[in-house]
Order: structure tokens, then C-alpha cells, then sequence
């Protein structure tokens, strides 16, 4: 039996604003037909973006690929088949509908898997600049930093005004 180890990332094509439905869909299939050993994650990447209406801001959640799941899995003919006929899945992403697997540097830009953060070292106080997401460029001051989640939480000024948002380490650099 192969391991997660030798699991790719692969892109998958869905039908229009299906995405949330094909991931419950490949859930259940993985479940009916004991796959768990062969399909590890699947995941609809979102960005944080900031959206002012009626003169009130909020923060919404924006698919990044929209018509587009990724999924961590061993390829076999058995799971390419089981996971293409899946409903809503139109086929994977490559040459004639061809599993093509991601590559490492895809994985990272597209933020699928945590990148380790060994030598990353931030304090409450601290001035940091987002470097990736809807608040890219934007500096702000640390108020609270979660190690264990990899995450602070940071007031940058939006619309002239302190506003306390969540980042991963991933999206900050420290000044």
C-alpha cells in the first residue's frame, strides 16, 4: 500500500460555482469506497478581500481559481477513474484530460501546503508589511501572535481606520 508520501497535488476542472459541491461530493465518494489510503486533501483556495458597500467595509471570502479544485492524491487508473466520475467534475487539468501533477513551486505560490517558518520570528509590536493576499502592500503593527497556528493578528489601517485582520506567516515580513 503506497503512503502519503508519494501523494501529488493535481488540478482539477469543475463546472461553474461547483466547487464547494464537488468537494463534498469527492468526500462522500472517498468515504463510500474506502479511499482515505489514496486521496489525502482537497481544497478550494480563498483570498481575504476587502469590499466597501453602502459605506460599510467587510471582509469576504473570494475564491482564488474559481472553477477549480485541488486534490492531494496517489494516481492509480482505479482513483483517476473514481474521481473524474465524480458529479461535477469535468477532468482533470493537463494534456487530453490527463492528471498532470503540480509542481513544488506551483504548490508554493498557490499556498497549498504551509511553507516551515523555522527561523521566522515575530513579537507583538512589531512592524510588519503584507506581502501576499487582498491587503498586499499594507503595513501594520502586530497585536497578537498565534505560533501554533502560524498566524498574527495585526491592525492596518483600511478607509482611515485601525482594522484588526488575521494573517498566516506565509502572507507578512517583518520591518
Amino acid at each position: 500500500m503506497d503512503n502519503k508520501e508519494n501523494a501529488k497535488w493535481y488540478v482539477l476542472h469543475t463546472y461553474a460555482s461547483y466547487e464547494t459541491v464537488v468537494k463534498n461530493n469527492l468526500n462522500k465518494m472517498i468515504e463510500n469506497n474506502g479511499l482515505q489510503d489514496y486521496i489525502f486533501e482537497i481544497e478550494i483556495p480563498v483570498e481575504e478581500e476587502v469590499v466597501e458597500k453602502n459605506g460599510k467595509r467587510k471582509i469576504v471570502e473570494r475564491k482564488k481559481f474559481p472553477g477549480y479544485v485541488f486534490i492531494k492524491m496517489i494516481h492509480t487508473d482505479h482513483v483517476w477513474y473514481m474521481v473524474t466520475n465524480t458529479r461535477g467534475v469535468t477532468g482533470f487539468v493537463g494534456p487530453q484530460s490527463k492528471a498532470l501533477p503540480l509542481t513544488a513551486d506551483e504548490i508554493k505560490r498557490m499556498g497549498l501546503e504551509k511553507v516551515a517558518t523555522k527561523d521566522f520570528t515575530i513579537n507583538v509590536g512589531d512592524t510588519i508589511r503584507i506581502i501576499s493576499g487582498a491587503l498586499d502592500t499594507f503595513v501594520g503593527s502586530v497585536e497578537e501572535v498565534y505560533n501554533e497556528k502560524e498566524k498574527v493578528r495585526a491592525f492596518v489601517q483600511l478607509f482611515g481606520r485601525p482594522t484588526p485582520v488575521e494573517l498566516d506567516f506565509s502572507q507578512i515580513e517583518k520591518i
